[in-house]
């Protein structure tokens, strides 16, 4: 199993690496973000932690919440509150899918990458995600171990 490659176009600022093991991932979404200018300038630094955050509906809007993205030194008196709410940005019939799957029992909104795309516009990777279990947790964990375990047999025997 090999690992994927990173596309050079897009610069990864934070990912959320708990998440894949704490949720189920059903489906992922790419969505905007509405940033301030100082924002801006400390992401591009590569600042950022999404590890405690998460993504709400509320009022017909969707919210990123609990996210911390570091003040901007040289901003000063126009800096940004480091842990605000950010308004993420989709259109009316993914917004609808979302809240409908957050319906369900046990869905969840998961961010999983903040990053810069080809055209260096923010974006984030949200996560329609179920909770795991403990068992579900040690299950995947077996698996996990297994493979590495068997690539390595494989390449020893080679």
């Amino acid at each position: 199993m090999a690992a994927k490659k990173a596309d050079p176009k897009i610069k990864l600022v934070a990912e959320n690496r708990k998440a894949r093991h704490h949720y189920f991932i059903e489906d992922e979404l790419e969505c905007g973000i509405a940033l301030q200018g100082s924002e801006v300038k400390s992401l591009r630094n590569g600042q950022a932690n999404i590890a405690e955050s998460y993504a709400a509906i509320e009022d017909g809007e969707l919210w990123l919440i609990n996210s911390y993205i570091p003040a901007y030194d040289q901003a000063r008196a126009f800096g940004h509150d480091e842990r605000r709410r950010r308004k993420l940005l989709v259109h009316r019939r993914q917004l609808a899918r979302l809240a409908q799957a957050v319906g369900r029992q046990g869905m969840t909104l998961a961010p999983l990458k903040l990053y810069f795309n080809e055209r260096g516009i923010a974006k984030l990777l949200l996560g329609v995600a179920k909770g795991k279990k403990l068992a579900d947790k040690r299950e995947t964990e077996k698996r996990r171990d297994w493979a590495r375990e068997k690539s390595r047999l494989l390449r020893e025997k080679g």
